[in-house]
């Protein structure tokens, strides 16, 4: 006979106080999964521009088209599904991957394909707004932080190693193959998620806050806020790297390059982990020091070489353990409200990724990338502000 809900829930509290890094592990690769899907596109450019029949321009749309889904979907389906019972949930949303990959896979319409990634972005939102909250509830409070670094661990996997990897597998066996595998590797996920997830009730409707409530709870909108300043500068870097490294004339080590910067992220997240439940307001704070001075080192010496490569690998460093230092935070100022709060970090963070590719757009051709490490330093001044606010320091 099945367990009841409650007698899952039940035994899941028993083992509360050790990371259940099977279950943890579940999460971290849906999240792989996720940023491998939403990436996949920009290391496919020329094949999927010859495969689909349209400019690559309009395959670079794919990308945008999967953002502006994430935008729009996470706070009304957070809000929506509310009730749901949470296990069911997640395996819908790791599903919805699935199904958009195989569409992708299959698709031969570039329009079919632009519906496809919106709807992967759709449950992406959905996604990345249950995965915090979910890693939180597995645990015993002093172990929140540590269980939602190891959930977020696949995020900078995926960016450092994951799209690499899918970028000469697309190459090697075609890009439509490529997304297929895709698709196998998320139903492999979706019986391990099953089986290594507990589930969890749904927030009880005369406790459930509303929005406006849960953004003015102490906390939230200091988080939110370095979130977007935090997010719209690092993407001014992140999103014309290219340009950034012409001056030093490494402009064709991008690759190199971006694989310092994720293995530094993946360190990154070890030490949050490591040190997170003591130390968060801390950590929050000195990566935001530790990104400003980079871009400040920059802006004087950014025809070095060597002084590049330290940079990337510092600002790795400051920016990998981010999202679980801000989850974390947001996780512990909203309490039973944490899916609705993580889905306004969400859509905030999609908001700094559309603002930084703008800025820096505007910036490169006004002023080019020697404008970069000022705007930087400002947004990570604003920053800093937010990170100090003392409701913060309290939570830690």
């Amino acid at each position: 006979m099945s367990n009841s809900p409650s007698l899952t829930e039940a035994s899941s509290a028993s083992q509360r106080d050790t990371l259940p890094l099977g279950g943890l592990l579940a999460l971290a690769s849906a999240g792989f999964i996720t940023i491998l899907t939403e990436a996949m596109p920009a290391g496919l450019l020329p094949q999927m521009s010859e495969g689909l029949g349209v400019s690559p321009a309009l395959v670079g749309q794919l990308v945008t088209l999967y953002a502006l889904g994430s935008l729009l979907a996470a706070i009304p389906l957070t809000l929506l599904t509310r009730s749901w019972r949470r296990r069911p949930l997640l395996l819908i949303a790791i599903a919805g991957f699935a199904l958009v990959n195989s569409v992708t896979a299959l698709s031969s319409h570039y329009g079919l394909t632009l519906v496809a990634r919106f709807f992967a972005g759709v449950f992406a939102g959905l996604l990345w707004a249950l995965l915090a909250g979910y890693a939180s509830r597995m645990v015993a409070p002093h172990l929140q932080g540590r269980a939602i670094a190891v959930a977020m661990l696949g995020a900078p996997l995926a960016l450092s190693l994951g799209v690499p990897a899918g970028t000469f597998l697309g190459t090697a066996v075609g890009w439509r193959l490529s997304f297929a595998i895709m698709t196998g590797l998320t139903l492999l996920l979706l019986i391990w998620a099953r089986w290594q997830l507990p589930d969890f009730a749904g927030e009880r409707a005369g406790k459930r806050l509303g929005l406006h409530h849960v953004l003015t709870l102490p906390g939230i909108r200091p988080v939110l806020w370095v979130t977007f300043t935090y997010v719209l500068a690092h993407n001014i870097f992140y999103t014309y790297i290219a340009p950034l490294l012409a001056p030093s004339g490494i402009a064709a080590d991008t690759d190199q390059v971006l694989l310092v910067f994720g293995l530094a992220a993946v360190l990154s997240i070890w030490l949050a982990g490591v040190l997170i439940d003591r130390w968060l307001s801390v950590l929050l704070v000195t990566s935001c020091v530790l990104f400003g001075l980079i871009a400040l080192v920059l802006a004087f010496w950014i025809t070095s070489p060597a002084v590049i490569y330290s940079a990337v690998a510092l600002w790795g460093l400051a920016f990998g353990g981010l999202p679980a230092l801000l989850q974390t935070a947001l996780a512990k100022a909203a309490g039973a409200s944490a899916d609705t709060a993580q889905s306004m970090l969400v859509t905030v963070w999609n908001l700094g990724i559309a603002g930084g590719g703008l800025a820096g757009g505007l910036l490169l051709q006004g002023w080019g990338v020697s404008a970069f490490p000022w705007a930087v330093v400002l947004l990570m001044v604003l920053a800093l502000g937010g990170s100090l606010n003392p409701s913060l320091r309290k939570r830690s």
